[in-house]
């Protein structure tokens, strides 16, 4: 919980430091910012799967509770190698080419909204909400890593999951803090809510109408269609 409270601090207090740029040499201070980033997101939703790794043995509960965190924050953190790619991308066509924008930002919510009705997306959201058959594989492990290789293994589960959300930042700013806690909600419902598994499929249908509604109403994407591109403090060339 105290990680999370910093990592959410963090975010609110040095949003603007995100991606100060997506130009050459500031990719370290892009992927730190967006490691935090996805702390304050992720692990309210994935702290009881940590805590009951962490409870499958009798000691040494804290390093073991580090580790497996440490594995999945890890999976995430490699994550913003493609989101940084994509928000540099993004931002130098919505700055060359405003109309394209629209264009893009009807692609990301179609791509996020087709993805969360997949059968895919279904499975991996399984993973996440019913982790025991994971918890009795990771009881297989050895050595010294396995408790990193633990939690990199769920974290995987989770970014197959949770990217189309991701995704959407792309349109909404990446720090964006109303996006970012709005996104972070959405998570940990589907994750923790009895009816998440609903609630996935109606972010989908809402996602599916964001790249229609995009068209008519440019500023439901800020962050593509020019409303947005200071939040990112993102800007072409």
């Amino acid at each position: 919980m105290a990680a999370t409270a910093a990592a959410w601090t963090w975010t609110a207090l040095r949003r603007g430091d995100m991606g100060a740029g997506t130009a050459a040499g500031e990719l370290p201070a892009f992927l730190g910012a967006w490691t935090i980033m996805m702390a304050a997101m992720m692990l309210p939703a994935t702290a009881p799967v940590a805590s009951l790794y962490a409870r499958t043995a009798p000691a040494h509960r804290t390093p073991r509770l580090i580790a497996f965190t440490a594995g999945y924050l890890l999976v995430w953190a490699a994550a913003g190698l493609p989101a940084y790619a994509l928000a540099a991308g993004a931002a130098r066509v919505a700055t060359a080419h405003p109309t394209a924008g629209t264009a893009v930002a009807a692609a990301v919510f179609a791509l996020s909204g087709a993805y969360q009705l997949t059968p895919l997306k279904d499975v991996c959201l399984t993973r996440c909400r019913s982790p025991v058959g994971s918890l009795l594989h990771y009881a297989s492990y050895r050595g010294p890593a396995r408790h990193l290789r633990a939690g990199a293994h769920h974290g995987a589960f989770c970014l197959g999951c949770c990217w189309s959300l991701m995704l959407l930042l792309t349109a909404f700013g990446v720090m964006n803090l109303w996006a970012t806690v709005g996104l972070a909600a959405v998570i940990t419902a589907e994750k923790r809510l009895p009816r998440g598994r609903l609630l996935a499929r109606a972010v989908g249908l809402a996602s599916l109408a964001l790249a229609v509604g995009v068209f008519w109403l440019p500023l439901l994407a800020p962050n593509l269609t020019g409303g947005g591109m200071t939040d990112m403090g993102l800007r072409g060339p």
